[in-house]
């Protein structure tokens, strides 16, 4: 029998241990830091080091390491041994405040976008004690952020400690004026759900596509992929449930709060939601579950692909990150009560939040941009990439209603009644869900569900969080100085939705119709992620930034250069991997077959000039002519590669990877993939679509 509360969090320095082990004042002391968002009081670094290391040690750590998130979207991490020498042949295992609080990178190795060059090579790591240490393969692992020697964040958690601080400012003035004056900190909290795909670790090693670029590059469809929608939460095969159950065993430990799993739409498609938690540990975590994924999956002879669309024809894998904000009481700003239309308070967020959606459209699309994403996004399978939002029936009837004056009439759920006497009757929601939509209110939180399954979930939380600040920060400006509180809270609500409420739609995002009407209502929908990367340095963005310390001007150049430099890597690798493929693979194996296919049709001839040899001529024919063309855009895509490859890193070399190298990589693979469905499996080099995602259990 697993003993689940005794397992959980028994690997994470936590709230309950450091009561434990650390004197009473020195305790204190790092709550307060934890919980209000202070600067830690260094006297004290000393006693939470040691008591950290001898926590460890006794969980089987020999070493630590400052665990950080640069800029490459994978975590960094440098383990250095607790091991300090006394003599000859003697060691004692000791651990500083200071080894705790700062470490050193070489911050040249990682992205910088120009902040740093090769001679400025130091970098800083900083404690982030908000987010509890944990121990893993025998390494104590302090959650750490990152930045450069002269005060650039180099990470992805720099700036989103720095946007939840923001956010928190202005949400308390909000706060006190609605009354509450015991909130001391409003925190932003996340829940990441992460889909994913398991397929036969044999099977990838045979696909150079999946190692090199972590998606196929070349595959014909299977007979069968998704369309009889039996694998949607579908009985778990044998090796992925088992695989499930030790993922859950090891998030656990780790204090992580794992709690949905079951099989996604497409076939070997597979999802894990956890509960939420403050925004700096949800994106913790996150990264966390993506690597024990990775990790246990090969114990079980398996592999876990994250990139967003692994396999062409069947549904790619998203991570919807469901935000909400809410105070160190415990009341959540966006729970909207039994009367929403009578709580000021909740409507005054949700204008907010919809005037955020609206006005910073632009940095959403970009928040979730990239390479990957582009394969999903706005192909019936994900939210398009127009930005819009779904309030469902009720919140949008009282939106009308206070936009338009008119009288609001409160719709009923109503009870459910299923027809059956056994069944039980329960009360059915007010509002339906919709999954086409890129941000919708499920509750008491928004759901947004444009982000792509491998990406770092701290970008659109830092978007989200400083849009916000903003908007609350004008509407505490115009409300602190009132004279009619409530007048002036109700004439901001009428004019901040009705200003708009045009990003509001409850409709088929899936459906051409929207993107007409969505040009219509003047919404931006860039498709390609290339296009958006600008977003990051318009002058209204960088004001935004800027004037909440979240990020400098040039920590979004910097920003903007590593997403074009990254996906023109990106494309390039691909585009690689597509000639090395098609030349050293499939191309040989047509030839194979076609000389298999003209010994067979000589061999019967020769029996008797009777006999119909047609077939293998007209596919020899097919072939050959197929193979010739294959041949050709290898020619013609090495020479556009090599071309692009040779720009200056920026804006239009990335352009061009996307608008001259993409299409040929896509006409390659449209041959080759026709020559798979004609070809002899015994002599095709990879596995088939069929094979990855449907013999998992063999």
């Amino acid at each position: 029998m697993l003993n689940v509360p005794e397992l959980f969090g028994s690997m994470v320095f936590s709230d309950a241990v450091m009561r434990e082990r650390l004197p009473e004042d020195v305790y204190h002391s790092l709550t307060k830091t934890i919980e209000r968002g202070k600067a830690i009081d260094p006297s004290i670094a000393d006693c939470v080091a040691s008591a950290m290391k001898d926590w460890a040690i006794e969980k089987g750590a020999t070493h630590y390491t400052h665990w950080f998130q640069p800029l490459t979207g994978v975590s960094a991490e440098k383990h250095d041994a607790f091991i300090t020498p006394v003599g000859n042949c003697k060691v004692i295992m000791e651990f500083s405040g200071k080894e705790l609080i700062k470490g050193e990178s070489d911050a040249s190795s990682f992205p910088s976008g120009g902040l740093r060059a090769t001679f400025e090579a130091r970098g800083y790591t900083a404690w982030d004690p908000a987010s509890y240490a944990f121990v893993k393969d025998g390494s104590l692992y302090i959650p750490t952020a990152f930045c450069s020697y002269t005060g650039e964040a180099l990470d992805c958690k720099t700036p989103l400690l720095r946007s939840m601080d923001a956010v928190s400012e202005q949400a308390l003035r909000i706060l006190r004026l609605f009354g509450d004056t015991t909130a001391k900190r409003v925190c932003c909290t996340v829940g990441a759900e992460q889909e994913y795909f398991l397929i036969d670790k044999e099977d990838y090693k045979k696909r150079k596509d999946l190692i090199y670029s972590g998606r196929t590059l070349f595959g014909s469809n299977a007979a069968k992929g998704q369309e009889m929608e039996d694998h949607y939460f579908g009985t778990l095969k044998t090796r992925v449930s088992e695989f499930m159950h030790e993922l859950d065993r090891e998030l656990w430990s780790l204090g992580i709060n794992a709690k949905t799993k079951h099989n996604e739409g497409a076939p070997a498609q597979h999802e894990l939601a956890p509960m939420y938690s403050t925004a700096n540990l949800a994106v913790d975590q996150n990264v966390l579950m993506m690597d024990c994924m990775k990790k246990i999956a090969e114990r079980h002879g398996l592999v876990c692909l994250l990139h967003e669309k692994p396999f062409k024809g069947i549904s790619g894998s998203g991570k919807h990150n469901n935000w909400s904000l809410n105070t160190d009481t415990g009341k959540n700003l966006m729970k909207p009560g039994v009367s929403p239309e009578e709580n000021a308070q909740f409507m005054l967020i949700l204008a907010a939040t919809v005037r955020v959606v609206d006005e910073y459209a632009d940095l959403l699309r970009l928040s979730v941009a990239s390479a990957g994403n582009d394969h999903r996004l706005g192909v019936h399978e994900a939210p398009p990439a127009i930005v819009s939002m779904f309030l469902g029936d009720e919140l949008t009837a009282i939106v009308e209603s206070i936009t338009g004056g008119n009288a609001y009439k409160k719709a009923k759920g109503g009870t459910m009644y299923l027809g059956a006497a056994s069944l039980p009757t329960f009360e059915r929601d007010n509002t339906d869900r919709n999954r086409t939509s890129p941000f919708a209110f499920t509750g008491n939180k928004f759901e947004f569900r444009m982000l792509g399954s491998s990406q770092n979930v701290a970008l659109p939380n830092v978007v989200l969080n400083t849009g916000m600040a903003e908007v609350l920060c004008e509407f505490a400006d115009k409300l602190e100085g009132a004279k009619d509180f409530d007048a002036a809270v109700k004439r901001l609500i009428k004019e901040t939705l009705k200003n708009h409420k045009r990003v509001i739609f409850n409709g088929n995002g899936y459906s051409e119709e929207w993107e007409r009407e969505a040009e219509r209502r003047g919404l931006p929908n860039m498709k390609r992620s290339v296009d958006a990367f600008a977003c990051f340095v318009k002058e209204k963005n960088v004001r935004l930034f800027e004037k909440f310390g979240v990020m400098s001007r040039s920590e979004l150049e910097s920003r903007t250069e590593i997403l074009y430099e990254n996906y023109a890597k990106t494309i390039n690798i691909e585009s690689r991997a597509t000639l090395e493929m098609a030349r050293r693979d499939f191309i040989p194996a047509a030839e194979k077959y076609i000389a298999l296919l003209a010994v067979a049709a000589k061999d019967k001839l020769a029996v008797s000039p009777d006999f119909n040899a047609e077939v293998e001529k007209m596919l020899i024919k097919r072939l050959s002519d197929l193979n010739f063309a294959a041949y050709e855009l290898c020619e013609k895509l090495e020479v556009v590669t090599n071309e692009v490859k040779q720009l200056p890193r920026g804006e239009e070399q990335a352009k061009r990877y996307c608008y001259e190298v993409i299409p040929l990589m896509d006409e390659l693979r449209d041959k080759v993939d026709r020559i798979e469905k004609i070809t002899d499996s015994s002599v095709w080099p990879v596995p088939s679509y069929g094979q990855m995602t449907y013999y998992v259990d063999r």
